[in-house]
């Protein structure tokens, strides 16, 4: 990152590391040995965006700076509290790192798609040891795909992990158009799909994607943590 950070560039910060975590890499590390930090920053910014990856993709956050006033200006304003914060990259990708299982697959546009995603959730979850997010998993599933057949012009690709006890269902297209979550008036009105989704999951969400296109993502709990987590 370069430039100073003020009150102009927050909001393309914040959306910038969030599309970018959108991609679901291993971990996000952002470099701000060129940002420029005043006592005036609203560094407030790196909290925010370490607490809304939380849930998902649920990768560390953290910052690299050798330089000793910024690392005194991220522990003024309380940064260092909730974003590591490391003296080089080496160090910052030696932090560990959630133990998590992914798979993914591309579905064709076709009336199928749906119960080729079903079929998937429900081999992956029984793999993993979770057959109890079965049920849950293919409903949110079948409602994501179809929800992409039906309202773009794209193939849905589905992306499953799970995660200290958390199963993510994740469907991502090349349309920009956020998902919404609409007040319904009745059983006919549209929206069922996403409140069904919304109403499974343990959180839900639509993000931007740095590479286009956008994901839209549940989060299911089994309840009980991983043994490797502690």
């Amino acid at each position: 990152m370069t430039g100073e950070l003020d009150l102009s560039g927050y909001a393309f910060l914040r959306d910038g590391l969030l599309k970018v975590a959108a991609d679901t890499p291993p971990c996000l590390i952002a470099d701000i040995n060129g940002l420029v930090l005043s006592e005036y920053s609203p560094a407030a910014v790196f909290p925010l965006v370490a607490r809304r990856i939380g849930d998902w993709p649920g990768i560390p956050f953290l910052l690299v700076t050798h330089q000793g006033v910024q690392v005194r200006a991220l522990h003024d304003h309380g940064v260092d509290r909730f974003v590591p914060v490391h003296p080089d990259v080496e160090a910052a990708e030696r932090q560990p790192v959630p133990i998590r299982q992914f798979a993914q697959r591309v579905l064709s546009r076709s009336e199928d798609a749906p119960v080729v995603a079903r079929a998937f959730v429900r081999e992956r979850a029984e793999r993993w040891g979770v057959p109890e997010l079965v049920y849950d998993g293919t409903l949110v599933a079948t409602e994501l795909v179809t929800n992409v057949i039906q309202h773009t012009t794209f193939c849905p690709e589905i992306h499953l992990e799970l995660r200290s006890g958390m199963l993510t269902i994740a469907v991502s297209d090349d349309s920009p158009r956020p998902a919404v979550l609409l007040e319904r008036a009745g059983s006919t009105s549209p929206g069922l799909g996403l409140r069904i989704v919304a109403d499974a999951a343990r959180v839900w969400g639509s993000s931007p994607r740095w590479s286009g296109g956008k994901i839209v993502w549940a989060v299911l709990a089994t309840g009980r943590r991983d043994r490797h987590d502690g």
